[in-house]
């Protein structure tokens, strides 16, 4: 019975957990549309003439500036499904195409607004920054993407001939208009590479500087250390022309030394503060809608304790994982983020031991007991490396812990501490 709930756990969560494989890969930049428009077109990739805006008379005067009759304006925050979304506030649509004259109007209205959108889960996203647009004469919207390959081991540039919508509908209702040209990472795309990715889009216009384009995309993609680069729409022009209509970019962490500038962009707006705060101590955290909070080492370990507490009628908090060698100001940092959360009402620990050792787990708990002055049950769980060390030190301390014995006494403990 474990294992497929398991399975069906890990299903449910895997978009909103990290990498399972291990903290260090991690990968959490991504940056809003007006941002990878400003990078893109420094690689040489044609976008639309945009320009941000923080404040209500920065967008008019964005407007003014273009010069039309009409505008595009977007607003910026790092989820999909913008058009479709709906503010808070009731308004309809997170991307509008307007006069110019009512800029003003539509700012004020989107600005420091909450989109929801079907990416952001029923809180939304705060809109701190519109982008004013130029309204663009695109004739044709086609899908383009750029991502890393597991099965061929690189990067693999995937077409459509029909964009502008989700590429998950796309896929359902007409999977064969998507191709996948996979690509040699110590060549790059070779001449037939970017000769099937034009044919796949299905470009009317100079198919040679069609192919200029996705080469430059490629060339963005490997310069930038990029994890995905996402055009969509990458559209034509009534010219023939292939512009960026939108674009989304993702970036390897593991990256940041090489490319500073950019990792600097970081709206950490846009994130859970409490994943932040934990992103700045080296854990790994991440927000989830129960009542019992989870402490462990390793994602497995904390696939499988979330997996248990529900198993035995309860609801995990969070998924955070100390990693292997986390001290005890580590540990200390990872009670408080965990009691941030109004809702925990219990804290499950669960350490094996190997790297991470129990002694230092324990010294950590006790501290964070003592410092925080833990107003909720603590359930206690050690096993491995010094955990005789470990189990004395929680022992000794005088503090009102619950320890366990196994992985299922600790789930019961925990449910039954907040019964």
């Amino acid at each position: 019975m474990l294992l497929p709930t398991l399975a069906r756990t890990a299903r449910t969560l895997s978009r909103r957990l990290p990498c399972a494989s291990s903290v260090g890969s991690v990968r959490r930049l991504n940056l809003h549309e007006y941002q990878s428009a400003q990078i893109m077109q420094s690689c040489g990739v044609n976008v639309p003439l945009g320009i941000p805006a923080h404040t209500v008379e920065e967008a008019v005067a964005a407007a003014k500036s273009i010069g039309d009759d009409q505008v595009v304006i977007k607003s910026q925050i790092l989820a999909g499904g913008r058009g479709l979304g709906i503010f808070t506030s009731g308004l309809e649509g997170g991307v509008h195409i307007i006069d110019s004259d009512k800029v003003g109007e539509y700012a004020s209205r989107m600005l420091g607004g909450t989109l929801i959108t079907k990416q952001t889960g029923p809180a939304g996203k705060p809109v701190n920054t519109v982008l004013i647009a130029k309204k663009m004469d695109l004739v044709k919207e086609f899908y383009f993407s750029i991502l890393l390959d597991r099965a061929s081991g690189g990067p693999v540039m995937i077409a459509c001939s029909e964009g502008g919508t989700s590429i998950e509908d796309l896929a359902h209702n007409s999977p064969e208009k998507i191709i996948k040209v996979p690509v040699d990472i110590r060549t790059g795309p070779s001449d037939e590479d970017l000769a099937k990715v034009v044919e796949g889009l299905g470009v009317s216009g100079d198919k040679a500087a069609a192919a200029q384009q996705i080469k430059a995309l490629y060339n963005l993609f490997v310069d930038k250390d990029c994890t995905m680069v996402e055009v969509n729409p990458l559209a034509e022009d009534s010219k023939g022309n292939l512009i960026a209509a939108d674009a989304k970019i993702g970036f390897d962490d593991n990256a940041a030394f090489r490319q500073k500038e950019i990792h600097e962009k970081r709206d950490y707006t846009q994130e859970d503060p409490r994943e932040v705060a934990a992103s700045k101590w080296d854990l790994n955290y991440i927000g989830l809608d129960g009542n019992i909070g989870c402490m462990v080492n390793g994602a497995g370990l904390a696939m499988s304790t979330m997996d248990i507490i529900s198993l035995k009628g309860g609801t995990p908090a969070n998924f955070l994982d100390v990693g292997g060698s986390a001290n005890v100001d580590q540990i200390k940092a990872a009670f408080e983020i965990i009691t941030a959360d109004p809702a925990v009402k219990a804290i499950l620990v669960n350490i094996f031991g190997g790297i991470m050792k129990c002694d230092i787990i324990a010294e950590g708990i006790v501290q964070a007991s003592r410092d925080l002055e833990l107003k909720v049950p603590v359930i206690v769980r050690l096993e491995g490396t010094n955990v005789e060390k470990g189990q004395k030190i929680l022992q000794e301390s005088g503090l009102d812990l619950i320890s366990a014995n196994d992985l299922d006494d600790a789930a019961e403990k925990a449910v039954a501490a907040i019964a």
